[in-house]
């Protein structure tokens, strides 16, 4: 089974978000249980000139914008036993950032029709199935079907599209269809890519792929309602039929205690104490005081109304008269950045606010921590709690997406449970959810220990999710 995975961005290449993990460990596991997997992706300005300089440039040709052809070039690399390939035009793509520019539907638009042009392009590999991720190539399956239906490479091939957040949809003007992607008018109704006034990516994926998935199987009922469905709901509950709902992993050589070179000192679940080492140290590099009985509650986010965060301000001063510490790292919004700035200048022995990003102190900080808290609104599958229950860090979040089908209260009746939930999006549920972890730290570290080990046992990689999308493909046929 032949598979073209194709994405915005990939780690280690370019990488915002949880998108970039995927399509670096998906295809990587994908390979590993005999599928031939490839992953395709713009070719930033960005990239590393260690990448550049190692890739093998395959060819140029057209690719229609409207009426216009644009240049583009296709590359080549192996990584890490996975071949890329990379749609390149520096006009579209060397920019400071992947998205956020006023001509994303053109850029986005000419990705979309250079994936398939590529195809003509990659010598024996013709996909069996295009794998599309994402707003950004929603609209793949259509042009597939339109453009390419009588082509022989393409007629026979397949799609699957995921989404990894509803919410970001790529809703641009209707005239784009005639003017950008060389579709005819008729597609502008709500049958097929119309969304209220305008033209959604996002939609374009969700109706005219062959299969549909999402990141986790909660996840994937939830949307169907209309409260998390961004206006979609009808049309996920439509395809009900072709929709999974697959949960993400991590890859567990990345992240892994026993070799992460960004710890202080390395540990496995066979013997953890040096777990303790890296507590110590984080709170020696963070100004807070060293002291291993107290909890250290990480909390590594966007700083977002969707992340929770509306939550932990209706109580973070309440929270900080209990006998814990906080430790903060990420960005977002102005109110949080300043909330948790004032807080850690008021609570200088308490909360550490680093408002930045560092994926080197990020990992400190999963493996330093004792808790770590993601109070979501929603969230699709969520990355931060796999990586605490690896690190040996015990997660409380909210029961909802991803996090609900990976975090499992404890429960005193049974001993059974993973971590702390709470289920209303509430800010004192979770405040009380957090007094009950910890209760348990400080008054049962025999229960408290279990539930280190047991997240640490877990096995959240990609293999078992591997297996499912295998499952999901060879439904196509």
């Amino acid at each position: 089974m032949k598979v073209l995975f194709t994405a915005s961005e990939c780690f280690p290449f370019l990488k915002t978000g949880g998108l970039g993990d995927v399509a670096y460990a998906l295809p990587k596991a994908l390979r590993k249980i005999g599928i031939d997997a490839r992953v395709i992706l713009p070719k930033y300005g960005a990239i590393s000139d260690y990448f550049k300089n190692n890739m093998h440039h395959i060819e140029n040709f057209d690719v229609p914008v409207g009426w216009r052809n644009k240049f583009c070039g296709l590359d080549y690399i192996e990584h890490d036993s996975v071949p890329f390939y990379f749609i390149d035009n520096q006009y579209y793509f060397y920019r400071e950032n992947p998205y956020g520019y006023y001509d994303d539907a053109e850029r986005f638009g000419f990705f979309s029709r250079a994936v398939l042009e590529a195809i003509n392009h990659m010598g024996d590999f013709t996909p069996d199935i295009i794998h599309c991720n994402d707003w950004q190539t929603g609209m793949i399956p259509v042009i597939l079907k339109d453009t390419f239906s009588f082509s022989p490479k393409h007629n026979n091939i397949k799609t699957v599209y995921t989404i990894h957040n509803l919410k970001y949809q790529g809703i641009f003007d209707k005239n784009i269809l005639t003017e950008l992607l060389c579709l005819n008018e008729g597609y502008f109704h709500e049958d097929a890519l119309k969304f209220y006034d305008g033209v959604s990516f996002m939609k374009a994926g969700l109706k005219f792929a062959d299969k549909i998935s999402t990141v986790s199987n909660s996840y994937a009922y939830e949307v169907q309602t209309p409260f998390y469905g961004e206006g979609l709901d009808g049309l996920l509950k439509s395809r009900s039929w072709d929709f999974w709902g697959i949960l993400n992993g991590i890859d567990f050589d990345i992240y892994n205690p026993a070799f992460d070179k960004d710890l202080f000192a390395h540990y496995d679940k066979n013997y953890y104490a040096d777990k303790y080492n890296n507590k110590s140290e984080l709170q020696k590099m963070l100004n807070l005081p060293v002291n291993s009985n107290v909890p250290i509650i990480g909390i590594v986010s966007r700083l977002v109304d969707q992340k929770g965060l509306d939550l932990i301000a209706s109580v973070l001063e309440e929270l900080l008269q209990d006998g814990i510490q906080i430790v903060v790292l990420g960005t977002g919004d102005t109110q949080y950045e300043d909330m948790f700035k004032y807080f850690a200048y008021k609570y200088p022995d308490k909360l550490s606010a680093n408002i930045t990003f560092s994926n080197s102190l990020a990992q400190k900080i999963y493996a330093g921590s004792d808790m770590f808290l993601m109070p979501s609104l929603f969230e699709p599958c969520g990355i931060g709690q796999l990586i605490s229950l690896r690190y040996g860090t015990v997660p409380i979040v909210r029961e909802t997406g991803g996090l609900k089908d990976t975090v499992f209260s404890y429960n005193d009746a049974t001993g059974e449970g993973n971590g702390f939930t709470f289920a209303n999006y509430n800010a004192y549920d979770m405040l009380n959810t957090i007094r009950r972890a910890e209760y348990f730290f400080y008054n049962r570290k025999d229960i408290w220990n279990n539930l280190i080990l047991r997240g640490m046992w877990q096995d959240n990689s990609w293999t078992k999710s591997a297996y499912k999308y295998e499952e999901l493909y060879s439904s196509l046929f």
